[in-house]
This record gives structure tokens, sequence and C-alpha cells, in this order.
């Protein structure tokens, strides 16, 4: 199982955290600020965060955008689990690099599904050796070795999940697919579970990496009623 360092500076939480995962076999450990956190972060190099916001000090959006600029810890999951609960909070946890948001108060079962989910997804990122190292559709080009994206707006490191919504949909470039379909197709979600907000918050980021105008996409589309796909060439 996996090493999950939870950061949140209520220990009634944090203690609420670290035995629910425990019960699933995983190991937890707990940083009671973002400080200790990235400091444990770096000794031990957990395979996944489950991050609070509110703290004193360092709030957790601080934390994870110093996850993501460290290369130690950059490719490293992030789950927010706070009471921030607008929608303007969640979109600016992913802006921070978050994999996923859960809200306060939660339920152990969901928090052990979520992790699940975030960790078999991880686990499976590496590419097959039959993986293509390159998936181009029209001018976009994304590397499967680097992350990285390419289009005329220029390159772009993306997150792990990025990378992997991104390569769903330019290798089935043309296929719509709802929020739904990408909760369990990309982030590996049991039917039913996850937010759409999730998708919506990543679609939006991807947009502002790859799109020239961002608000006009031309290569990840809507569909009104049905869904997101990334448009065929012709279509684009």
């Amino acid at each position: 199982m996996a090493t999950i360092l939870a950061i949140d500076d209520d220990e009634l939480v944090s203690m609420t955290i670290q035995r629910a995962l425990k019960l699933y076999g995983h190991q937890v450990m707990v940083g009671r600020s973002g400080a200790e956190g990235l400091q444990l972060a770096r000794r031990h190099r957990p395979d996944m965060f489950v991050l609070d916001v509110i703290m004193p000090g360092l709030d957790g959006y601080q934390v994870a955008r110093q996850i993501r600029g460290d290369p130690l810890l950059q490719d490293l999951p992030i789950l927010f689990l706070t009471a921030k609960v607008k929608d303007e909070d969640k979109i600016e946890g992913f802006r921070a690099g978050a994999d996923d948001y859960m809200t306060k108060p939660f339920n152990m079962e969901e928090l052990h599904l979520r992790v699940k989910a975030i960790l078999r997804r991880v686990d499976g990122a590496p590419a097959a050796v039959d993986d293509p190292q390159q998936v181009r559709v029209g001018q976009a080009v994304l590397d499967c070795r680097t992350f990285e994206v390419l289009t005329p707006a220029g390159k772009a490191l993306l997150t792990n999940v990025q990378f992997d919504l991104l390569y769903h949909l330019m290798s089935n470039a043309g296929m719509i697919f709802t929020s739904q379909q990408l909760l369990q197709d990309v982030w590996d979600y049991p039917r039913d579970t996850g937010s759409p907000e999730l998708v919506r918050a990543h679609i939006k980021n991807l947009r502002e990496k790859i799109e020239a105008i961002p608000a006009e996409p031309v290569y990840i589309k809507t569909v009104k009623g049905h869904g997101y796909t990334f448009a065929l060439p012709d279509e684009g």
C-alpha cells in the first residue's frame, strides 16, 4: 500500500484521516503545518498528499504550489480535503496543482475511494513499451516521455492528471465524453461518483495551457448537452 502524508493543523481531523486510511493498509504521516509537511515530504517523499487549505503560516494553496515547484515532489498527487466549499475555492485548488478536491465533513469510505482512484491512476501512468511516444492531432503534439504538449500557442508542461486527461482526449479525438465518462476513464472512479466540477476545472486548466484564446477553444471543445471532445483537424 501507499505512504500518504496528511497535512492538517487540526489534530482531530488529522488523526481521523490517519485512522481511516490505516484501515485500508496505508502508512500515514501527519504534518501539523504547511512548513512541517513540506519538511516531512522532502525527507520521506510520500506517494501522495492529503492537504488542508486553512492553516496558519503557509496555507494549503501555497503548499501545493511549492510541491509543484519542487523537482523532488512535483509529480506526486495532491488531494485537497478542506472546509472551503465554494466553487472559486475548488478552482483555486486545481490551479494550485490539485489532482482532486474533497470537502469537510467527509465520509471515510469516500476518502478511501478517492485515494484509491488517484493511486491507481498514478501507478498506471508510465507508458507501456508499445505505447506511442507522441500523440499528434493536427498541430497539437503530446510528448508521452516529457509530459509536454506543443501547439501553435507554445509549449506547456502538464501535471500527471492533466497529462492523463489530455492523452485520453487526444487518443480518442473526435469522440465526445461526458463528465461522468471522464471520471471513470481518466480518474478511475466507480460509476456515479466524483464531481463534474473536477472535470470542468481540469478542462479549464488545460485550455489555459494549450489554447491561444482559452475562452474560444479550437482543441478541447464543449459539445453543449453532451460533454467534451478534442477536435479533429478539419473541425479546428
